[in-house]
């Protein structure tokens, strides 16, 4: 969920309010704002009854009427909700058989990783280590629990204050499934694909390594690994050429370079990627300070633990 969009005085509008043709609850949760949206579907800030502030996606209609789509999604729900990792956002409730099924996980008050280097440009390359490393323990985790994430991309990462989260993992896999994706619903990041997934070949884990690498060359450049511009020239780049890591910080070379090769058999493990950080950290330990973020991106933290109250009907 990203998009954020500045308000009055440069400080960005977080949380929109309520349409008129949003709910005002779904089964139970009094919802309180629209904290973003995406190509699956909206998504709304709500809270347990706790107390305990909640994202909760909604899936585009399109989707909830397509058979296979509800039966790969109820089993990619079933595989999130063993997922409780630290640099993740666990799915804390879920309805696959509502008539736009939905998936409530815990709010992170951060900003996207895509929208924080958009308002504020690369990432220092000590930040940079320490998202990578937590990506990869998020990875870890996912992965355990027979998922492969097939998303990973800079919208699909949160910038907490004490660490990165990484979201949506499953979801696209559900949305392999429907006729969907074949007629004008795009469903994944061209520019953060693997090789194999832009030549419709088979997925796995190391899938999301190729994405790791994509993602640091994002967070330390600015820029997407494999450039910009029309979806074919991006793609043809990503499975004939090298990447052009020329504006990436000489620390970070080994780590985004094993990453980013085109064989998936010979990328690093996540334990091995783990190790990679720790050889680009300036020290010998990964060790996460409170201020590991830029202080502009620590600031847009802040705005967003500001969560408004449920609407009041």
């Amino acid at each position: 969920m990203s998009g954020q969009q500045p308000a009055s005085g440069g400080t960005p509008q977080v949380f929109q309010p309520l349409a008129g043709d949003d709910p005002t609850t779904i089964a139970g949760y009094r919802l309180a704002a629209r904290p973003g949206a995406g190509g699956m579907g909206k998504v709304y800030l709500s809270y347990t009854p706790g107390g305990r502030p909640v994202a909760i996606k909604v899936i585009r209609p399109e989707f909830g009427e397509d058979a296979e789509f509800r039966r790969r999604f109820a089993q990619e729900v079933r595989s999130a909700q063993r997922v409780q990792g630290l640099f993740t956002a666990p799915v804390i409730d879920a309805s696959t058989d509502a008539a736009q099924p939905w998936l409530a996980t815990a709010y992170v008050p951060g900003p996207s990783l895509a929208d924080a280097v958009v308002a504020h440009g690369a990432l220092p390359v000590e930040t940079v280590v320490l998202l990578i490393a937590g990506m990869a323990e998020a990875l870890h985790v996912i992965h355990g629990a027979g998922i492969v994430h097939r998303d990973l991309k800079p919208s699909n990462v949160l910038l907490a204050a004490d660490g990165p989260r990484v979201i949506d993992f499953g979801i696209a896999h559900a949305a392999d499934a429907t006729s969907l994706t074949g007629s004008g619903v795009t469903i994944g990041t061209l520019s953060f694909m693997a090789p194999e997934q832009a030549a419709g070949n088979r997925v796995t884990p190391a899938t999301d390594v190729f994405a790791l690498g994509q993602v640091a060359v994002y967070a330390a450049t600015g820029s997407p690994a494999f450039g910009e511009g029309t979806s074919h020239g991006v793609l043809y780049r990503i499975v004939h050429e090298e990447p052009d890591l020329g504006r990436v910080p000489e620390r970070l070379r080994e780590l985004v370079g094993r990453c980013l090769d085109k064989d998936p058999a010979v990328r690093p493990s996540i334990a091995e990627v783990i190790e990679l950080c720790r050889s680009a950290n300036a020290e010998t330990v990964l060790r996460r300070p409170e201020d590991w973020l830029p202080a502009p991106v620590s600031a847009d933290i802040t705005v967003r633990t500001a969560a408004p109250a449920p609407v009041q009907t």
